[in-house]
């Protein structure tokens, strides 16, 4: 543990017990090059810390997945540096914040690292963060949108060694406010939002405020807190406010549950959300793709997107894995080909040098779409609407940033 600088007593607590954990207990995918100790020296160690268990494990398992495919290619085409291999180190952070912070430091001190891919949501995120920054080793993240992951929020400066390659939060509300309004035809807005959960608030408010400027009004709106199972009462009072439309930026579970619940009262309005819908499990959760007929929700890619890119991505993908990878698999992907061409670019393997050439990204050709860095270490790149159509993704147009 010698070289986690800077935590905090309760953070080298946490760590002990959970580095205790990880060697005894998680389990490590078949698909791991190397699970313990470093690598032999032409090989370059990442850490993959993702929730392949627990309530977002699709997110972690299939971005983890994505990941996986892009650096066999990468290695099978000869790797980078002339010749030197990847080795993705993956370990399972349970979606839980605590074990995402330990995992990050297990990834860093035991199994020496260069750079950090993960976790997949915002509070894991962040709780891993702390462990990246005191020690200096990039980290990237595929999923977490919420701005304060690379801008501190007390000082309001740029996280210097932290990334993302999805775009944030405002964004989605903004797209999902324009599409609401000018797309759907939608007047009278109701929001159910996720009072617990960061994602979801900053959603609720940034689709408020633009829908609101726009010319709409948000004529009611509910909140729930993570683990409610029953939405009928907050939805009753949408149907006694006369909306025309719903908008729930959530992630899939609780998602699936309203969407049913809805349809059951007779809310047969369109509903709209956010990336958090993304999961093939959204139709069992909704009760049918029947129930997801009207509904929508801003992502980073749509899989039946007839770009070459695109369609060469989703074949690898079905073949490897014999599922069809939807935006976390394809984020996973984009950021296992951003962090080797960043190495190839940086010259050698060394975090600080990764950090600049992550920096530095301009115009990187993924299959999430074109993206270059904003100051923010935020990448500027398109936002796709999706339908459901029945209970299959349908890509229903693209807004450029």
């Amino acid at each position: 543990m010698g070289k986690i600088k800077k935590l905090s007593l309760f953070m080298m607590l946490m760590l002990l017990v959970a580095v205790l954990v990880v060697g005894c207990g998680q389990s490590q995918p078949a698909e791991q090059a190397q699970g313990e100790g470093e690598a032999a020296a032409e090989e370059i160690n990442i850490g993959v810390n993702y929730e392949l268990t627990g309530p977002v494990a699709t997110y972690g398992t299939n971005t983890k997945n994505g990941i996986l495919l892009a650096f066999e290619e990468i290695n099978a085409k000869g790797g980078v540096l002339d010749g030197k291999k990847i080795n993705p180190i993956v370990l399972d952070n349970g979606s839980k914040k605590e074990e995402a912070m330990s995992v990050a430091a297990k990834l860093i001190d035991v199994n020496k690292v260069v750079a950090l891919l993960g976790p997949a949501t915002t509070g894991n995120t962040l709780a891993a963060i702390p462990v990246a920054t005191d020690n200096k080793i990039p980290l990237l993240t595929t999923s977490a949108t919420a701005p304060d992951i690379t801008v501190d929020a007390s000082t309001q400066k740029v996280r210097e060694y932290v990334f993302r390659n999805c775009f944030t939060d405002p964004p989605q509300g903004i797209a999902g406010a324009n599409f609401a309004y000018n797309t759907l035809g939608a007047r009278k807005a109701a929001i159910f939002f996720d009072n617990t959960n960061d994602y979801s608030k900053g959603l609720y408010q940034v689709f408020k405020d633009e829908f609101t400027k726009l010319g709409g009004k948000v004529v009611a709106e509910e909140s729930f807190l993570e683990g409610d199972q029953d939405f009928r009462p907050g939805l009753t009072r949408f149907i006694n406010a006369g909306v025309d439309m719903v908008y729930v930026p959530a992630y899939y579970e609780q998602v699936g549950k309203i969407v049913n619940q809805a349809r059951e009262l007779g809310l047969n309005v369109p509903m709209v959300g956010a990336d958090g819908w993304d999961s093939p499990e959204l139709a069992n959760f909704a009760g049918g793709a029947e129930n997801l007929k009207d509904t929508y929700f801003t992502n980073h890619y749509s899989s039946n997107d007839p770009s070459p890119k695109v369609q060469d991505f989703v074949n690898a993908y079905k073949e490897k894995y014999g599922a069809e990878p939807d935006s976390f698999a394809a984020l996973g992907y984009d950021a296992a080909y951003l962090l080797a061409d960043a190495i190839n670019r940086a010259g050698k393997a060394e975090p600080e040098a990764i950090r600049q050439a992550l920096e530095d990204t301009k115009e990187f050709d993924g299959v999430t779409g074109k993206m270059s860095y904003d100051e923010w270490h935020n990448p500027v790149k398109e936002i796709a609407i999706i339908a459901m159509v029945d209970g299959k993704q349908t890509l229903k147009e693209k807004i450029k940033p």
